[in-house]
């Protein structure tokens, strides 16, 4: 019986907005080098950086550095791109400890 491998699987996966959604989610919950990390996989689900460059209109180099391990992108480039990936950032008020003080 012939198998996918891992990387293979998580890329088909994330081309569902949806399943997109809440990797990125995840990966936030983990953390600011994680998640770009995660966004680095959704756009490589989504047909890559040269392909994303051009749907976005942008230059393919500034856009490579901008997701690279050394990049950091503003919030509304990073915007920019998570809509373009088919997903939005939504806030959510965090639990509170119910612990007695």
């Amino acid at each position: 019986m012939p198998t996918l491998d891992y990387r293979q699987r998580l890329l088909e996966d994330l081309t569902d907005s949806e399943y997109a959604a809440g990797y990125l989610t995840a990966a936030l919950e983990e953390g600011e080098e994680v998640f770009f990390l995660a966004v680095r996989d959704v756009v490589d689900a989504c047909g890559g950086i040269g392909h994303l460059a051009q749907s976005m209109s942008v230059n393919g180099e500034n856009l490579h550095h901008m997701l690279s391990e050394r990049g950091n992108p503003d919030f509304s480039s990073l915007i920019t791109i998570l809509r373009e990936l088919g997903v939005e950032i939504q806030f959510r008020a965090k639990p509170r400890d119910t612990r007695a003080a």
